[in-house]
């Protein structure tokens, strides 16, 4: 009894990285292909079979969601952690925004947006926890004054979505990663209270509901 268990743990941790190496590879296929790209382009990119991303997502829709809520807990924990972890509200905005360039939950979500029901039981609950987490940033970042209180989650959420789209053209994987890393600590520069700033930023400033309620359909 205690050998078989033996013997299965090493399988265990195959099946657990496979996983890992799946949702990876379909995330970073989705952002670059869309969400009709054949899923065994997605096993290549794993470096597993065809049939071992089938075992563990038996639909292209069960890939779908597990992608996106892997994604979600990933950025939540990300944010949960920068803010426990920084010593300010904006020093833990900007590690959260280079963290989502790395896990591209701004990227994947959008292009799979008209796939997936985001609200549902599924992965509704994942989406407004990550949500409150980064609110919870940008609170802690107006309340200690390290971030003009014109800068709304809208405005963050927005600007990584925009900063995560890879470039087109001859760009690298590695080089579109630098750049956008570059792009970033170039926008965070930017959000830093200032004496010459505006009083008032141009254009709606648009909170979490606000976002919400456009996606449904309701004018902002």
């Amino acid at each position: 009894m205690s050998d078989r268990v033996h013997r299965a743990r090493p399988l265990r941790a195959d099946a657990v990285r496979n996983h890992a190496q799946l949702l990876r590879a379909a995330r970073d296929v989705f952002v670059v292909r869309g969400p009709g790209v054949a899923l065994d382009e997605i096993a290549r990119r794993a470096g597993v079979g065809i049939g071992t991303l089938y075992r563990r997502f038996p639909d292209r829709k069960a890939l779908m969601r597990a992608v996106v809520l892997d994604a979600l807990t990933h950025t939540r924990e990300e944010a949960d952690r920068a803010l426990a972890e920084a010593p300010d509200g904006f020093t833990a905005l900007a590690r959260y925004m280079h963290a989502v360039l790395e896990i591209r939950v701004a990227a994947v979500i959008p292009v799979l947006l008209d796939e997936l029901d985001l609200d549902g039981a599924e992965l509704g609950p994942e989406r407004e926890a990550s949500a409150a987490a980064v609110q919870r940033i940008i609170d802690t970042a107006h309340e200690d004054g390290s971030l003009p209180e014109d800068v709304t989650f809208g405005d963050v959420g927005t600007l990584l979505v925009r900063l995560s789209r890879p470039m087109p053209g001859p760009f690298t994987e590695e080089l579109d990663n630098r750049l956008a890393h570059r792009h970033v600590d170039l926008l965070i520069e930017g959000l830093r209270p200032s004496v010459d700033r505006h009083d008032v930023l141009e254009g709606p400033a648009l909170s979490h509901a606000d976002l919400q309620a456009i996606r449904h359909g309701d004018p902002a």
